[in-house]
């Protein structure tokens, strides 16, 4: 997405960076694994495949990606492809201010530390603030039992399960307590990435 392709979002334990090119071959190595296809519900591409999404999504207009960065690991070694733990995105629907939120901690060792919940709260106040979304939704496996707690603990509810699609999906509407709830629950700052 044009609106985060030049912004950085650095928070207590983690930094989203917007996903450029040099981001791929790792992010493609992750999703080789067939447990992080499953909880993504995601197709395995070819790498020119992954290069050709990474640049339509930067592009796109409905799709705003994030790479995460173990901020602590990224400050030791100042290298993002080493401090790359996952991703966290949202696919926007104008017509509705609504927005489908994900989040991805592809490396084992990051996860179980707050990471992805950090993550998932500066997306949704970036969501609010920036693409001045109403309502959120989550798609996730009925498998990923971690990812639906943390979003119900977000103050999502769910609203459907696919018995198809082996999925939950959950909702949360934006309202003024809980951005501020949002903003009690992490400290951040937004700069421009170079």
């Amino acid at each position: 997405m044009k609106l985060n392709s030049n912004l950085k979002i650095e928070g207590t334990k983690v930094i989203l960076i917007p996903y450029k090119k040099q981001h791929v071959t790792k992010y493609h190595t992750w999703m080789k694994s067939p447990e992080l296809q499953e909880l993504t519900a995601s197709e395995p591409l070819s790498l020119e495949e992954e290069y050709n999404m990474q640049k339509q999504w930067q592009n796109d207009k409905d799709k705003c990606t994030f790479i995460l960065l173990e901020k602590s690991k990224y400050y030791e070694t100042n290298n993002e492809i080493e401090s790359m733990i996952g991703d966290t995105n949202i696919f926007i629907n104008n017509e509705q201010a609504s927005g489908e939120i994900e989040i991805m901690i592809a490396e084992k060792y990051a996860r179980g530390k707050r990471l992805g919940w950090e993550s998932v709260l500066l997306m949704l106040l970036f969501g609010i603030k920036y693409i001045d979304l109403k309502v959120f939704e989550a798609k996730i496996s009925v498998k990923n039992k971690t990812s639906i707690q943390m979003f119900k603990k977000l103050g999502f509810e769910e609203t459907s399960k696919s018995e198809v699609f082996q999925e939950v999906t959950l909702e949360k509407t934006v309202t003024k307590i809980w951005c501020d709830w949002l903003q009690q629950q992490c400290s951040y700052n937004i700069q421009p990435y170079s």
